[in-house]
């Protein structure tokens, strides 16, 4: 007898099969801290489902991480079944084609498109369709800032986030009477300046065609407020993740620090959890809202397990009871949008005052586009980085800086 299956009940039973096909088996999981506690967590849900499918967990930082897995699709060794993507690195991952096209069946991962928060499927997109990873979590752009500090400067949270001028202008006021700087280094108001207020579809380094704009007004302002935050004395100097800089918010001598919502996490556990209830978190200054950060998970075209790999990811990302067990763990602000709807979210946060931060992180989420990624965005990001030091550290005309980085991204995208 012959049996026609639609399409949905084909993959329901390919999907069976091939489950059933890799009984007893181990899935290996690659990912950075604190994504491999996320995994941990998970194994016990997910071995009432799949008791025979063991989770076999590797982490690196996230630098080491990502060399690892670029050389790994490379040279197709040492390849896991799911591997973890922070969103800076999408671009130049997807670009190397070593990605499983999730797009397509058995996968289609489109059909979920409309589950997650407006701009994450955006950012794991190629230009021709392919979708290279599932969003897990997502960073929406927040300003933590140092209530206490504040109080003794008499500088308010209005102060701050009222305009980028006001923001340095309390600045300001907290450097004279606290001695606290503003913030750690002048590129967070650079880095945080460039990508907000985005409309849908710009990219951040490149315009649609894939030119360079880095000399576009936006920019020269984010160099105009880098510079003028050195130039006042506002900054520390202190290199982001360095040593020094997790001191310096142990310690008090940083007022504020822009980053993606999962900096509160970090805080809390490792970096300052001394520092409980001294900590607020609001919106950027000037009304804007940026993504900062985001987690995607991925199958590589090479890995031999795809299917079982796919059951794990839509696991991770499309369970709203997973997706909030790993916000409660290790802060991961979840990309599904039924999963914001809980609760949590209005629950106060300790760490930040008995503050409802989450429900400002869940608007800010509402509020950003969808932005055009490019392989070349950290070719681009060096360049810029590279110039705004030429700007605050040797006192280099702005317009001159990023006519050269321009020069330098087109020299090295062309090449």
């Amino acid at each position: 007898m012959n049996f026609r299956f639609s399409g949905t009940a084909a993959a329901a039973l390919l999907s069976l099969a091939t489950v059933a096909a890799h009984a007893n088996t181990t899935l290996t999981v690659a990912v950075f801290p604190k994504l491999d506690q996320e995994i941990k967590d998970a194994i016990p849900a997910w071995k009432k489902l799949h008791p025979d499918v063991d989770i076999k967990v590797t982490s690196l930082a996230i630098g080491d991480h990502h060399n690892a897995m670029t050389t790994a699709l490379a040279t197709s060794s040492d390849l896991p079944d799911v591997m973890a993507v922070e969103v800076g690195f999408i671009g130049r991952f997807a670009a190397g084609g070593g990605l499983e096209d999730l797009a397509k069946p058995p996968y289609s991962a489109g059909q979920y498109k409309s589950q997650f928060i407006n701009y994450t499927f955006a950012q794991a997109t190629t230009q021709d369709g392919q979708i290279v990873g599932m969003p897990g979590d997502i960073g929406p752009g927040t300003l933590f800032y140092r209530k206490d500090i504040l109080d003794k400067a008499g500088v308010s949270e209005a102060d701050l986030t009222k305009s980028w001028d006001s923001y340095l202008a309390a600045g300001q006021k907290i450097k004279k009477a606290t001695g606290a700087y503003l913030m750690a280094s002048s590129r967070d108001i650079e880095d945080i300046y460039i990508r907000a207020d985005l409309k849908e579809g710009d990219g951040v380094y490149f315009d649609k065609a894939g030119n360079p704009i880095v000399t576009s007004p936006r920019f020269v302002k984010a160099f105009e407020l880098a510079k003028k935050a050195r130039d006042l004395g506002l900054d520390a100097k202190i290199t982001p993740w360095s040593n020094e800089w997790a001191e310096s918010f142990k310690r008090g001598t940083v007022a504020t620090q822009m980053m993606g919502a999962w900096l509160g996490g970090h805080l809390s556990s490792w970096i300052a959890p001394d520092t409980k209830g001294l900590w607020r978190a609001t919106n950027l200054p000037g009304g804007a809202y940026a993504s900062f950060g985001g987690t995607f998970w991925s199958i590589p075209v090479k890995a031999t397990q795809k299917q079982l790999s796919w059951e794990f990811i839509k696991f991770l990302t499309t369970r709203p009871d997973e997706q909030l067990a790993s916000f409660r763990s290790i802060d991961a602000f979840p990309a599904l949008l039924s999963a914001q709807h809980d609760d949590f979210f209005a629950q106060p946060v300790a760490f930040l005052g008995n503050e409802k931060a989450r429900l400002i992180w869940r608007d800010a989420a509402a509020h950003i586009p969808a932005i055009q990624r490019s392989k070349y965005d950290q070719v681009a990001e060096e360049a810029v980085h590279s110039a705004l030091d030429k700007v605050v550290d040797s006192n280099e005309d702005i317009n001159q800086a990023l006519q050269e980085a321009q020069a330098e991204i087109t020299h090295r995208v062309r090449r």
